[in-house]
């Protein structure tokens, strides 16, 4: 059995089962028939524990970003009841999993802060060892009862944690992929003809990008004529150079034929000072002969219509 689930967007999704998890966090049956003996005086007084619980979190700056509505506290504060009386009922399975990474998800996408979650976690295990140290048992099981309830603590605060990364990944993600479509941005201008101006720096992860998003529009539109307009590129390298090389042939190879435009006097100094084989590449000083000649090789022509 796998202990990390499929990649989903590029972000690794946990999914331990829950028998690794109770092994991982050294969680035995005796801990959970401890647990299961705490849940049985402890059950009755859950609602006087979560209301000290919140009068700990009304101290903090995110109850009012959070709970100041009335119903949404009220709701809240019954789902942290029955959070509880799983908790405490002394049985973990993959229902129970399931449910914290829920809750993990939950907190994530409402943007409720890990730090603040983490606190009161700990102001839970506090509770929970301050209400075993008041009932009638010896100090070594009180020791051990509260030592089962801080194991289950850990469990679901790594669950949650787990699920913070993964949201949190998942949003990275998504605004890395925005932003690369946002920078390579390749457009038809014409049937066939495709074109896609770069700004800025022009390094090996933005020249994957580049080739990637050409790649996928040519086999889309089944294009025959790439434009790369470098004219808002700064800076001509070796290996920018080479990276520009290697798209306009892997544009060859799909029967697209690529044009470098907007190369200025400087810059094609500096390819020819560096050594770089342009072979077969073909170049212009601006977009706009790029795109003539582009026009020209599928015959077609740009007529100016005087009115």
């Amino acid at each position: 059995m796998s202990l990390i689930g499929e990649s989903h967007n590029s972000v690794v999704v946990d999914h331990r089962s829950a028998i690794v998890l109770k092994d991982l966090y050294d969680i035995r049956p005796v801990d959970l028939n401890l647990i299961d003996k705490v849940g049985s005086f402890m059950l009755p007084q859950v609602d006087n524990i979560v209301d000290e619980w919140y009068d700990w979190l009304g101290q903090q700056a995110e109850f009012k970003q959070f709970f100041s509505n009335k119903k949404i506290l009220q709701h809240v504060q019954q789902k942290q009841l029955d959070y509880w009386q799983e908790f405490l009922a002394g049985e973990i399975g993959e229902e129970y999993v399931k449910v914290r990474r829920v809750t993990g998800e939950t907190h994530a996408r409402i943007g409720l802060s890990m730090t603040v979650f983490f606190a009161g976690m700990n102001i839970f295990d506090r509770l929970f060892s301050d209400s075993i140290q008041k009932q009638n048992f010896d100090e070594n099981e009180q020791m051990l009862m509260s030592d089962a309830i801080s194991k289950q603590v850990h469990l679901d605060t790594g669950i949650v944690c787990e699920m913070y990364n993964y949201v949190s990944n998942e949003l990275i993600a998504g605004q890395n992929k925005a932003l690369m479509e946002m920078s390579t941005p390749v457009t038809e201008i014409w049937a066939g003809i495709l074109l896609l101006p770069v700004v800025g720096i022009v390094d090996s992860k933005r020249s994957q990008d580049i080739m990637n998003a050409v790649l996928n529009e040519i086999g889309k539109t089944n294009a025959k004529e790439f434009i790369l307009d470098i004219s808002g590129v700064a800076v001509i390298d070796t290996a920018v150079a080479n990276y520009l090389i290697k798209i306009t042939k892997a544009t060859r190879l799909m029967g697209c034929e690529s044009t470098i435009s907007g190369l200025s006097p400087a810059n094609a100094q500096t390819i020819v000072n560096l050594g770089i084989d342009v072979g077969t590449v073909k170049t212009t000083s601006t977009m706009m002969d790029a795109i003539d000649k582009a026009f020209k090789r599928q015959n077609l022509k740009i007529i100016e219509i005087k009115s």
